[in-house]
């Protein structure tokens, strides 16, 4: 037998080879338990500790445990041959603790030794992406890819890239390259499921997740894409159970976060969803969906005191939706405070204004932001809330410069090309931001992007490039009705009366948006154009019972009516009237 590790480079005898051998191969199905018992029987058989400090590091990563990997890793002392190695875990470990620029260091030195390491450049390309530097991470990991195409790492990060930038369509290609490759793998399966489940194919995704359990009995991961599996299909008290079983790996993950409160809210354990609302809503300050189920939260725990102290300010904003002003509005008037409760009310039921996308005047003035950036002014949590209050406040130039000065330090930050984005869409520079959000969206493309991208290009008089970026995303996000409902409005604006439909059907069929009096109310002027006068008035009512103080769901099924009944029906007369008021109110 060939003798991978020889004795005069301190492995010991060849019995504490054999277990170096076997130690090697639990690593490579990520078993560190495994690893860790044969690392020290090869030390008992004479393996000296530099010999096996690098795979013990390796091993105890694995296993999650820092504190032991530092033991082992963090004076970098390893055997020749080892070095590479242990300096790549050296790295993995500072890098799990946040120390970003010795994690670099400890890559450089492996790097300098291997150079060809397709793992390594994997690595790097995490390190970066977690950095700010995401255009270079790209570069790194297609490095990887190319130096060993059957890296199972390599396809897996690849894939995670391509879901972010492109979408769940174009990333499950690689997902199921990476599967291929090692099919038993429990992170490939993992993000394989999760990506068949933006796609809904619910079925697919529960046979891998039963495959995980069949490999890992106590896999958290499985448990937890079944629970997401459970609650689309409102099966709430089965989700429970499975998220149960997840324990508490997943307690700080913002979706996580969110299925859990959305599981308690069903329930009617107001209490618990408040506190997961309000704890992932501070983490993450720009998710309205969190603020709003906090809202709605509060609303039904009749804690209404609490509500408009809290969200009122946040309502009275000119982007406020429709629902938090109602929910606020509604609060006050249980308090029994009907002057204050009429404005939000008479808003809510208001025509919509366009939406305010890159910014509305924060609680910070620009006199207490300005000196934080001074301070430091390539800092995120400086850079980012002062350009926004320029924006807001309207100072466009300024913005851009702050926002520029930014990206020569992160140029291949997502954040900063956006950011610069918006300081450049404020401007009126309408190309130039559309270059800044290309860059960002070649990172990651979220809907908050997609939606600043459509507008740049509506302001720039370019809405067949919008209608192409928006059905682009649909194709690769297809269980995204707000998303399809977009599509299905530039489709009509560009007299594709029969694909806006299209969109509107599949739009009001996903989760979320099922019951969207906006969308019902477009799908029935559509069929009433289209000719489908039955289908139009059950839209349009649906639409209109569902808000029945909004003067433009008045007016849609006024129209509705008039087509269907004859315009002198006092119905639509009614209603008309009522539209009308409603406006003059507002």
């Amino acid at each position: 037998m060939l003798c991978l590790f020889p004795a005069a480079a301190g492995f010991g005898s060849g019995g504490a080879s054999a277990e170096l051998e076997a130690a090697r191969t639990a690593l490579a199905r990520h078993d560190g338990i495994a690893a860790e018992a044969a690392l020290r029987r090869a030390m008992e058989q004479g393996a000296t500790r530099e010999a096996v400090a690098a795979r013990m590091g390796e091993a105890e990563l694995l296993q999650g445990d820092l504190v032991e990997a530092r033991h082992w890793l963090g004076a970098g002392q390893f055997v020749p041959g080892e070095q590479a190695l242990g300096f790549r875990m050296l790295g993995r470990l500072e890098m799990e603790e946040g120390d970003l620029p010795a994690a670099g260091q400890a890559f450089d030195r492996a790097l300098a030794l291997t150079p060809g390491d397709s793992l390594l450049w994997v690595d790097i390309g995490r390190l970066r992406y977690r950095g700010g530097e995401q255009i270079q991470a790209i570069a790194a990991v297609e490095k990887a890819v190319k130096l060993d195409a059957r890296n199972v790492r390599a396809l897996e990060f690849y894939g995670q890239i391509v879901r972010d930038s492109i979408g769940p369509v174009a990333a499950l290609g690689w997902f199921e390259r990476a599967r291929r490759t090692a099919p038993d793998d429990l992170d490939v399966l993992g993000q394989y499921a999760a990506t068949l489940g933006e796609l809904g194919r619910a079925k697919e995704m529960l046979a891998v997740t039963r495959h995980m359990i069949e490999l890992a009995p106590r896999n958290p991961q499985a448990f937890y894409l079944q629970a997401v599996l459970a609650a689309r299909a409102d099966k709430n008290g089965l989700a429970r159970r499975l998220m149960w079983r997840t324990g508490d790996a997943f307690r700080d993950m913002p979706a996580a976060m969110m299925l859990n409160g959305i599981l308690e809210y069903r329930s009617g354990n107001l209490a618990t969803a408040a506190d997961l609302f309000e704890r992932l809503w501070q983490r993450q300050p720009d998710n309205r969906q969190a603020a709003l189920l906090l809202a709605r939260t509060m609303y039904e725990a009749g804690d209404m005191r609490a509500l408009v102290d809290r969200f009122a300010p946040l309502a009275g904003r000119g982007d406020a939706s429709p629902y938090l002003l109602t929910l606020v509005g509604r609060a006050y008037e249980a308090l029994g405070e009907r002057d204050k409760a009429a404005p939000f009310l008479d808003r809510a039921a208001a025509p919509r204004a366009a939406p305010h996308l890159v910014g509305m005047p924060g609680p910070i003035p620009v006199e207490v932001l300005e000196p934080h950036w001074r301070g430091d002014p390539y800092h995120a949590d400086n850079v980012i809330p002062l350009v926004r209050q320029l924006i807001a406040t309207g100072d466009a130039a300024r913005a851009v410069a702050v926002a520029e000065q930014a990206l020569t330090r992160f140029p291949g930050s997502a954040d900063a090309q956006m950011l610069a984005g918006d300081a450049r869409m404020a401007s009126g520079a309408y190309q130039a931001a559309l270059e800044h959000y290309r860059l960002s969206a070649h990172i990651r493309l979220s809907r908050m992007l997609l939606a600043r991208m459509a507008a740049a290009y509506v302001e720039a008089g370019q809405l067949a490039q919008a209608n192409a970026l928006l059905d682009g995303y649909v194709r690769e996000h297809p269980m995204d009705g707000r998303a399809a409902g977009w599509a299905a409005g530039f489709a009509a604006r560009l007299g594709n009366p029969n694909r806006a439909g299209r969109l509107l059907d599949h739009a009001l069929k996903q989760q979320g948006t099922g019951r969207d009096p906006e969308l019902l109310a477009q799908r029935a002027m559509n069929r009433l154009q289209s000719g489908d006068k039955s289908g139009a008035r059950k839209d349009a009512l649906t639409a209109y019972r569902l808000q029945r103080a909004n003067a433009e769901l008045a007016l849609v099924l006024a129209k509705v009516l008039a087509a269907s009944d004859g315009s002198g029906d006092s119905a639509v007369r009614a209603l008309e009237d009522k539209a009308a008021v409603i406006g003059a109110g507002s």
